[in-house]
């Protein structure tokens, strides 16, 4: 597929989360199951922003590193430090995140999605992803994957 294709295009993580986001408000608004208890918002508001703060905290060290943050790209850097030392995929983590705070706020009903969506993710970019980090970094990947979880 052409990376410049309207399908490759389309076919990005924010794309995916966007599309699970509008699930989600979408049983939420035309199909309540189980609506979020009021009490349980301010909890949904608690995820969504620690996703917000690690998607910015992972952003810093592509940027620190000068390595390319776009999917299927080869890396530049083997990124180790910060949320990195925590988890392998802390943007990927961050978006799920997101999605789970805001079903935490709309409708429990839609929790599934979650999993859902991180098994799409690990399926349709972590593997690849890995997979070039193994390719461009070898014994350093295998070390840092024997160390440090694919989500946390």
């Amino acid at each position: 597929m052409n990376p410049k294709s309207p399908a490759a295009l389309a076919d990005t993580p924010p794309v995916w989360l966007l599309v699970a986001i509008a699930l989600a408000y979408a049983q939420a608004t035309w199909i309540p199951l189980w609506p979020a208890p009021q009490a349980l918002r301010p909890v949904g508001v608690a995820v969504i922003a620690v996703g917000l703060g690690l998607f910015i905290l992972a952003v810093r060290e592509f940027r620190r590193h000068r390595t390319s943050i776009i999917p299927r790209q080869s890396p530049a850097a083997l990124l180790t430090v910060g949320p990195y030392s925590l988890s392998r995929n802390p943007i990927y983590l961050a978006d799920a995140l997101l999605l789970a705070g805001l079903i935490l706020r709309w409708d429990l009903a839609a929790l599934p999605l979650v999993p859902a969506f991180m098994v799409l993710i690990s399926r349709r970019f972590i593997a690849g992803e890995e997979a070039g980090c193994d390719a461009a970094f070898g014994p350093a990947w295998a070390a840092y994957a024997g160390r440090v979880r694919r989500w946390l």
